[in-house]
């Protein structure tokens, strides 16, 4: 089956309540892998004329003298509304104590701000910010915005900005940081708890109108993970995809009960799925590896193939057709066969091209690597090409997104919106 008829029976098959090309509801849009439907977008932007800069507005805390955290965190798009979360320490807060944390919504016709909301931190203070508070991209189902902090909370917005529920996620046993995001499954939040100690790793789903815990799955085999779950459609069940750094599973996202697993490292980047195949990597330097969803048990001695060792980097990967795309230190693009694993291509980036965000992979079969600083566009093929080069001036490692046939990009400063002037 092609790439892009599959991806699109994934999107009916898993979000049917969504429209294509109306909303991008969580991290990686409606399929979790970065792909989208529409045809046409702009593939120039920004410069010294604002190229099909149609509007762009200050986020949260750009005023002079605020401390910004990294604010990796993608914005979401559902309908009229873009929804991002920021996080930042005031010019008079020490960085050693609780940062804002802010969830905001700006209109999609004008960038104008509906509102920007005050999420109160949870328990958690950071002491090593490599990671940072900011990572988790807030998910939604229409109805209200969910907003995962690294503080070890997560809120639930209406979108009018009025908190519905808030819950602080105990005990604490994160890695360093919070890097996963909420994902939506049918009137739940599912949150990957996996932590330092496997005794307290688990998998929570919340009720999404109450915040109750719906269920909650302990996970004694699956060390930490910075990973987002993927949820895909497997003979014609849904399955979540959980990389954690020692196991390769999928699972059943009603649940938590685990179908399959490998034994096989998964730290940071959030699976691909295509062609039959589920492919994932370490991100912290390990091999990638591809496995068949259709299975149960242990399919550790069923891989179906392996590479060497691919160095750090952590953006996701991306399957289109026959290939695999992975950016990685230092500057690299990688692409790879899915079929065997066997290398295609691994070419050196421009300088300023973001290393940690996330693809998009068009209709016309290009990818845009977008981010606030340096862009590119490349063709999907055997052949690295670089279709072409934009830039915002306003580096970030947030993942674009797609909706209403605009591009919408959160820099470190800005909220821009791309479309075709």
């Amino acid at each position: 089956m092609p790439p892009r008829v599959l991806s699109l029976l994934v999107i009916a098959l898993i979000s049917t309540h969504l429209r294509a090309g109306e909303n991008w509801p969580g991290f990686r849009g409606p399929t979790g892998q970065g792909v989208t439907d529409e045809k046409n977008l702009p593939r120039t932007w920004g410069g010294k004329s604002a190229e099909n800069v149609l509007w762009k507005v200050p986020l949260p805390g750009a005023e002079p003298g605020n401390k910004p955290d990294h604010n990796q965190a993608s914005p979401i798009v559902w309908k009229d509304r873009v929804f991002v979360s920021m996080v930042y320490w005031p010019k008079d807060v020490d960085k050693a104590e609780s940062p804002e944390h802010r969830v905001a919504c700006y209109a999609v016709a004008d960038g104008k701000k509906l509102w920007d909301v005050d999420a109160k931190p949870g328990p958690w203070k950071l002491k090593d910010f490599r990671g940072g508070y900011s990572a988790p991209t807030p998910c939604t189902d229409g109805e209200r915005v969910y907003a995962l902090f690294g503080s070890s909370v997560i809120a639930a917005l209406d979108f009018d900005g009025k908190e519905v529920w808030r819950k602080e996620i105990l005990p604490i046993a994160w890695d360093v940081a919070i890097g996963t995001s909420p994902v939506m499954y049918k009137g739940t939040v599912l949150v990957l708890a996996d932590g330092t100690k496997p005794d307290k790793s688990r998998l929570i789903a919340f009720d999404a109108k109450t915040g109750d815990v719906a269920w909650e799955k302990a996970r004694p085999k699956s060390n930490f993970s910075h990973s987002t779950p993927l949820l895909i459609e497997v003979a014609k069940k849904p399955q979540l995809v959980i990389a954690s750094s020692n196991q390769l599973q999928g699972i059943d996202p009603a649940d938590g009960r685990i179908v399959w697993w490998a034994n096989a490292k998964g730290d940071v980047p959030t699976p691909a799925f295509g062609g039959g195949i589920v492919y994932s990597e370490d991100g912290r330097g390990g091999p990638g590896i591809a496995v068949d969803p259709n299975a149960e048990g242990d399919v550790t001695a069923k891989i179906k193939w392996k590479t060497t060792p691919v160095p750090e980097g952590y953006s996701s990967p991306t399957i289109a057709g026959e290939f695999i795309y992975r950016m990685h230190n230092p500057g690299i693009l990688k692409c790879l066969k899915s079929s065997t694993g066997e290398a295609v291509y691994s070419e050196r980036l421009p300088t300023g091209v973001d290393q940690s965000a996330s693809p998009i992979l068009t209709p016309e079969n290009e990818l845009l690597f977008a981010t606030g600083g340096k862009s590119i566009v490349v063709p999907v093929g055997p052949k690295f090409e670089i279709k072409h080069t934009n830039d915002l001036g306003d580096g970030s490692s947030a993942s674009a997104v797609v909706a209403g046939g605009k591009l919408f990009i959160k820099g470190a400063k800005f909220l821009h919106c791309i479309g075709t002037k």
